[in-house]
């Protein structure tokens, strides 16, 4: 398997995961794609450069180099359904819109699975493992963001419109609540923009099995309205008239968690 995952380290007790931006395909899912999914339209498109700012903030940033048409990686392993109704899997079968995501017999096989899981998913999760231990030993504690993105409109997944940010904290279990209320105030002061906190997204997997606060870990997954920073629809252009505003509030948010931290975890 070449290069799975990309990894900076930073200098703050900060690890901002992505997963979902991904656009490598391995050979028999790339055969297998029906034509509606060969531009790839579950992409969390451009997050890492959304997020660029991330880096000169100090954060470490993690992301998964494949696409979750592949395998996701914000599923267990077990493949456990994490909400309720329709949703996609570990491997996914299906697009958003519902529809089959692979031709009639051209899924990959259980072998292939196999080995995407071992080669693709596990190393994400292990090198996540290994930096929330280094933040814990270095600083005391360690901060997790999640970053996601979706299309606005998906009647498949959820009913209206989405929320601009979409705040999941898996109902508080994953990081403190004075920590998402702070989260929540940074998005009410963001003129033009809408919140929710745990609203349809609550957090994926990583969120859920990461965020810890009692082992002093906290967790936040972001699920970000497409329509905020780019175009929705093929070829999924970047718009930076929209993206500059929603980068200023994604960093405030950043900040806000930092500066919670700080608060909570005098040095």
């Amino acid at each position: 398997m070449d290069k799975v995952v990309s990894f900076h380290q930073g200098t703050l007790p900060l690890l901002v995961s992505i997963p979902h931006a991904g656009l490598k395909l391995t050979p028999a899912v790339e055969a297998g794609l029906v034509d509606a999914a060969t531009d790839l339209p579950d992409t969390d498109w451009h997050i890492p450069r959304l997020y660029d700012f991330a880096r000169e903030l100090g954060a470490s940033v993690v992301v998964g180099e494949y696409s979750r048409f592949v395998i996701d990686l914000n599923r267990p392993e077990d493949d456990q359904p994490l909400y309720a109704g329709a949703t996609t899997g570990l491997f996914p079968a299906t697009l958003f819109e519902g529809e089959p995501l692979f031709k009639d017999g051209l899924a990959p096989s259980a072998q292939e699975r196999a080995g995407y899981l071992e080669g693709i998913w596990r190393p994400y999760h292990d090198t996540i493992i290994a930096e929330l231990a280094r933040l814990r030993e270095q600083f005391g504690y360690a901060l997790l963001w999640d970053a996601h993105s979706i299309r606005s409109v998906i009647p498949h997944l959820f009913d209206g419109t989405l929320p601009d940010f979409n705040i999941g904290t898996f109902n508080g279990a994953s990081c403190d609540e004075q920590l998402a209320q702070r989260l929540k105030g940074v998005c009410a002061q963001a003129e033009g923009y809408s919140h929710v906190l745990n609203g349809r997204f609550k957090g994926g997997h990583i969120t859920r099995h990461y965020g810890n606060p009692a082992e002093h870990v906290h967790a936040v997954q972001l699920e970000l309205a497409q329509c905020r920073y780019m175009e929705e629809v093929a070829p999924f252009a970047y718009r930076d008239d929209l993206a500059q505003p929603t980068q200023r509030v994604l960093e405030q948010m950043l900040v806000a968690m930092l500066g919670w931290a700080r608060e909570r975890y005098p040095a």
